[in-house]
C-alpha cells in the first residue's frame, strides 16, 4: 500500500464523525501521545500492549489489541502524514490493509469535530470491515470521551 493518502471514491471509505467538547490541541494530544491513545484505542472492553509508538512522519506504530473474550490482535502502523493539531494519517501494514486519516476542525465553544476517515484500496475490501466496524467506530469515540473527560480532569 502506497505511502501516499489514497484518493478514493465513497465506496471505498468508511467515515466516521463525532464533536467532542474538547479545544482541538487537547484532542490532538489524546491521539498522539501514547499514554492518552493506550487507553481508549480500541472498541468496548478492548486494552492495548504498545511497543513502539514513534510519532512521525515514516515512524512505526506496533502495537497488540487485547480482546475482551479472547484474541490478540496484532497491528503494524506507519505514520504517512502529521500536521499538528489538523491531521493524522496512517497505513497499516497487516491485514486488513487500510489507511486512517483523521482531521480535527475547531469549531466555536470550545468544541472539535473529528473525522475518522478509513480508505481501501477496493470497494470490496471496504465493505467486508463495514458492517463491523461503524459500530465499533463508535465505542472507539465513546471511549476517546472519556479519556478526554479525565484529562480535563486533571488539568485543574
Amino acid at each position: 500500500m502506497t505511502s501516499e493518502i489514497l484518493n478514493t471514491t465513497p465506496d471505498c471509505e468508511i467515515v466516521s464523525t463525532r464533536i467532542f467538547h474538547a479545544e482541538r490541541a487537547q484532542l490532538f494530544r489524546a491521539w498522539s501521545e501514547p499514554g492518552h491513545l493506550q487507553n481508549w484505542w480500541g472498541p468496548k472492553g478492548f486494552t492495548n500492549t504498545f511497543h513502539a509508538f514513534d510519532f512521525r512522519v515514516g515512524g512505526k506504530w506496533s502495537f497488540i489489541m487485547h480482546g475482551p473474550d479472547k484474541g490478540n490482535y496484532a497491528n503494524e502502523c506507519e505514520f504517512i502524514k502529521i500536521e499538528e493539531p489538523v491531521l493524522i494519517a496512517w497505513k497499516r501494514h497487516t491485514p486488513p490493509l487500510f489507511q486512517v486519516v483523521a482531521t480535527f476542525e475547531e469549531i466555536p465553544a470550545g468544541q472539535t469535530r473529528l473525522v475518522f476517515k478509513m480508505l481501501f484500496e477496493t470497494a470490496d475490501a471496504c465493505e467486508k470491515l463495514k458492517k463491523i466496524v461503524v459500530d465499533k467506530n463508535e465505542e472507539n469515540f465513546d471511549r476517546l470521551e472519556s479519556e478526554l473527560s479525565k484529562m480535563s480532569r486533571k488539568a485543574f
